[in-house]
């Protein structure tokens, strides 16, 4: 477990990361998202103890990580953005150094080697110079060395950037794997990759936590508004006669369809009017070309969370604002 109490860092009077506080429980994926420049490094960094924090606390199962960072280091396998490599190592010499430096029992050593070879799928490039690898092959080099020492929680701070869309996906299975076996925190600024592959999200702007909860809670009380788009030949005014009883705000325009008007229904919640409205307009005696509905998605949720002052809307875990 992690436990990260009122965490900050401040760079002369920049504030990186203000006031983080959040709980990571034993055996989920969580997803760490925001966009770039939110502090979602800073904050991987000050957790897993390579740099300090300002203020606040984080405890590695039940360490503080500035106070014993040695014991609470023990329990965490780090992948940064910029994997930690020596590209003139083949790969099993250099995961054979990282046993070394983590201390791992020298008649041991080889086995752990080729178990965190084998859970990353490099076998076939395990005596090859790192630095013929492609990009993707280094970062599961880079994935196999946090693995060293089978630690119970691994960081992963943008695991997936500058892969192409296979290396991409190949990734995602990768951390799914780990997920059965590891608490797994994944930072990203793409809202794609984290709802694909984890049980919880939490969502950072300008260094302030706004939004804690699972996929499904964030999509269930972030998800606020609907709207059904109908081309509809009648006139205006049996248009909205006929619509009166239906419970949205209601838009009349010309449409491309040169006999047609483009009818617009809003919803503040997430709804299907498809049903009502048709019945309501067949009574009126209007002919409808066309429907479409959309809702509010998860992405366009992100994108208006993290596009408005934090003091606006913070979304604790639940769904409550807070």
């Amino acid at each position: 477990m992690i436990e990260v109490k009122g965490l900050t860092k401040r760079y002369g009077t920049h504030t990186a990361v203000s006031d983080l506080s959040f709980t990571i429980e034993d055996g989920k994926i969580y997803g760490f998202l925001g966009p770039n420049g939110a502090g979602k490094s800073t904050t991987m960094n000050m957790i897993t103890g390579c740099i300090s924090a300002t203020d606040g606390e984080v405890f590695i199962n039940g360490h503080d990580i500035f106070e014993e960072p040695l014991e609470a280091k023990k329990n965490i396998g780090y992948l940064p953005e910029l994997p930690p490599l020596y590209t003139d190592f083949t790969v099993r010499e250099y995961l054979k150094f990282v046993s070394e430096l983590k201390k791992v029992p020298k008649q041991q050593i080889k086995e752990e080697v080729d178990r965190v070879i084998t859970e990353t799928n490099t076998e076939e490039y395990a005596d090859r110079l790192i630095r013929t690898l492609s990009k993707g092959y280094r970062q599961r080099v880079g994935l196999a060395q946090a693995l060293i020492g089978n630690p119970s929680i691994i960081i992963l701070d943008e695991p997936s950037i500058g892969l192409d869309p296979k290396q991409i996906i190949e990734m995602r299975e990768l951390i799914r794997g780990l997920g059965k076996n590891h608490t797994v925190i994944l930072s990203s600024h793409i809202l794609s990759e984290v709802s694909a592959v984890c049980d919880h999200i939490l969502i950072i702007r300008r260094g302030r936590l706004v939004a804690n909860g699972t996929p499904e809670e964030l999509e269930k009380n972030l998800q606020t508004s609907s709207q059904l788009d109908v081309e509809v030949i009648g006139e205006e005014d049996v248009i909205r006669k006929a619509l009166d009883e239906i419970d949205a705000t209601i838009e009349v325009g010309k449409s491309e369809e040169p006999t047609a008007l483009h009818v617009i229904l809003k919803t503040p919640e997430k709804s299907d009017l498809r049903e009502p409205v048709s019945r309501a307009l067949s009574a009126a005696g209007c002919i409808i070309l066309g429907m479409q509905l959309s809702h509010a998605s998860l992405e366009d949720v992100f994108l208006e969370l993290t596009d408005q002052d934090v003091a606006d809307v913070t979304v604790s875990e639940g769904g409550e604002e807070a």
